[in-house]
C-alpha cells in the first residue's frame, strides 16, 4: 500500500512539475461545451485539490459540506468570467499548488474548520481554477458553452467526490486513516512542487 502511494505521489509530481508548456485549449470536436467540461480534468493541478477538497469536506460533515457543494463551482463560474475581463496574476501558478499543499495537510490532520475557512478555501480554489480554465478560451471560443461546460464539470466531480468521500467514511475505522494518508501524499507533492517553482527562477 505504501508502496503504491509512493509511487502514485512520484507520477503526480511529474505531472505538476514546471515544463514550457502553456495552457492550451482540449479540442474535443465536440463542441465547446465538451471543451470546457474537459479542459479541467486535463489538468493534475486542478484535478487533485478538488479530490481533497472534497475529502476534506467530507470531514466536516455532510451538513457543512452541502456548502462546498453549492459555493465551488459558483466560484468556478465567476473565476471564468473575470478571466474575460482581468488577466491572471502573475502568481496564480504558485496560489494553485499552495491550494493543493493546503488542501492535502487539511485532510491529513482531518481538520475541523470553520465554515467560513472552509468555505474561503473553496471560494479562492474555484476562482482560480475558474480564472485558469477561462484563459485557456481562444478567440473562436463560445464563451458562454465553455464556461458552462467548466462550471458543469466542476459541479458534477465535487458532488460525486463529496458523496463518496463521505459514504466511505462511514464503514470500518481503516477508511479515515486510509483518507488521511492520501492527503499526507497529496500535500507532500504540493509542497515539492511549489518548491521546485520557487527555486528555478533561482537556478535560472
Amino acid at each position: 500500500m505504501k508502496r503504491w502511494l509512493r509511487l502514485l505521489a512520484a507520477a503526480a509530481a511529474l505531472a505538476l512539475a514546471p515544463t514550457a508548456a502553456h495552457a492550451h485549449l482540449v479540442d474535443t470536436r465536440l463542441g465547446d461545451f465538451y471543451s470546457g467540461a474537459l479542459h479541467p480534468l486535463t489538468d493534475l493541478q486542478q484535478v487533485l485539490p478538488w479530490m481533497a477538497l472534497a475529502v476534506l469536506a467530507a470531514f466536516q460533515g455532510a451538513q457543512r459540506a452541502r456548502w462546498i457543494i453549492l459555493v465551488f463551482p459558483l466560484a468556478l463560474a465567476v473565476g471564468g468570467v473575470a478571466s474575460l475581463y482581468v488577466p491572471l496574476p502573475a502568481f496564480a501558478p504558485f496560489l494553485g499548488l499552495a491550494l493543493v499543499a493546503v488542501t492535502g495537510l487539511a485532510v491529513a490532520a482531518a481538520a475541523r474548520l470553520p465554515l467560513g475557512v472552509l468555505l474561503a478555501i473553496a471560494v479562492v480554489m474555484g476562482l482560480l481554477h475558474g480564472a485558469q480554465n477561462g484563459a485557456a478560451m481562444v478567440a473562436t471560443t463560445d464563451r458562454v458553452l465553455f464556461l458552462s461546460g467548466m462550471t458543469a464539470i466542476g459541479y458534477g466531480v465535487i458532488t460525486l467526490a463529496t458523496g463518496s468521500a463521505i459514504a466511505f467514511l462511514h464503514g470500518a475505522a481503516w477508511r479515515p486513516i486510509a483518507l488521511r494518508a492520501g492527503g499526507s501524499w497529496v500535500a507532500a507533492v504540493g509542497i515539492m512542487v511549489l518548491g521546485l517553482n520557487l527555486v528555478r527562477p533561482v537556478a535560472g
